[in-house]
């Protein structure tokens, strides 16, 4: 997407190869408060906010609103940090302080819900960069996203790692009351000194629990999704229990565990934190990763058999009805995993 075509008016007067980052088109803001230090805002006035997902990617969605680019939550990992370099901005610390604010957002999500030509597909917030990032809560773009989808009866889904979401409880209520909604937290471990390096603009992970549990409360049904689960860093089998037993207990409907995957962009920024925090570690990422953006298929398999047989133990998805949650306390030891290689199963 070419920055121009974010903005109010579509300039047709520069050249194809031109910056995709230009002064004229934005309005830029820092704020002097210590959740914003460091911070660039550029505001800008998007044209359409409804985005078409390619039809070659593997989303389960073809919609998508994303009244944000860049994100604060500053995830090491984070594959939407290509996403940065289309607009001539840096993938690595920019993309954690430079953001791209979609100031009239609700107003033109309203109008294109409104138009004949929309047929009422499903739309999906939170799958590049996090709706719910702190810059919502200056922002305020939320609200009137949520009220634009319920007013259409508009079916949608939020996946976020944001507490900011239980702000918006009520409009999530109004909103499954006319249509089908689907909210999902992302916790892909419990670690707290993992946490603290590989996701540090996130709420901890125990506070996006108890998004879950307090959504839960107020009958709306939260999934979690377990993503990501960074090999020899939150893969052990112990640290996989810990991570479904919380999630567990915090009354989720599902747990759909991803394994970590490295594309362009997001590459080059995590090896590099990874090679700072745990260099005995890079060559055998670079031997894991060496086929791709993507984990082997092996490993998926293993990790996706691993948390499959963990949340079946403890009471959840896949979903079978009147299924009590089976709860137990920390074990004092696990298990040693058994020696040898394991026999694997297509899932």
């Amino acid at each position: 997407m070419r920055w121009e075509n974010l903005t109010a008016e579509a300039r047709h007067d520069r050249p194809a190869d031109a910056a995709l980052f230009g002064a004229d088109a934005v309005t830029t803001r820092t704020f002097d408060t210590p959740e914003f230090a460091g911070i660039t805002f550029h505001e800008i006035r998007a044209r359409s906010v409804l985005n078409r997902v390619p039809g070659a990617s593997r989303m389960p969605f073809e919609w998508t609103v994303n009244p944000y680019r860049g994100c604060t939550h500053a995830c090491v990992y984070c594959f939407a940090r290509k996403t940065h370099s289309y607009l001539d901005l840096d993938t690595g610390v920019g993309f954690d302080t430079q953001i791209v604010v979609k100031v009239n957002a609700p107003e033109v999500l309203r109008r294109q819900l409104g138009s004949s030509r929309w047929h009422g597909d499903h739309v999906a917030m939170g799958t590049n960069v996090d709706c719910y990032q702190r810059a919502e809560g200056r922002y305020r773009l939320m609200p009137g996203i949520l009220a634009a989808l319920r007013d259409y009866a508009n079916p949608f889904s939020i996946l976020t790692k944001g507490t900011l979401i239980l702000r918006d409880l009520e409009l999530l209520r109004q909103a499954a009351e006319v249509t089908e909604i689907g909210v999902s937290v992302s916790v892909g471990f419990t670690d707290p000194g993992l946490w603290r390096t590989v996701e540090p603009g996130t709420p901890a992970p125990e506070r996006r629990l108890d998004v879950v549990r307090t959504l839960t409360e107020h009958g709306i049904g939260v999934g979690v999704l377990m993503a990501p689960v960074i090999p020899f860093l939150s893969d052990e089998p112990a640290q996989l229990r810990a991570t479904v037993r919380a999630i567990a207990a915090a009354g989720a409907t599902s747990v759909t565990p991803l394994a970590l995957h490295l594309r362009p962009g997001a590459r080059e920024w995590f090896m590099a934190w990874l090679g700072q925090h745990h260099p005995h570690l890079v060559r055998r990422y670079e031997r894991l990763y060496a086929d791709g953006s993507y984990a082997p298929k092996w490993y998926q398999r293993r990790i996706t058999r691993q948390v499959h047989e963990l949340a079946e133990e403890y009471g959840i998805g896949p979903a079978r009805g009147g299924m009590p949650r089976r709860i137990r306390p920390p074990e004092q030891e696990e298990e040693p995993a058994p020696a040898g290689p394991t026999q694997l199963t297509l899932i």
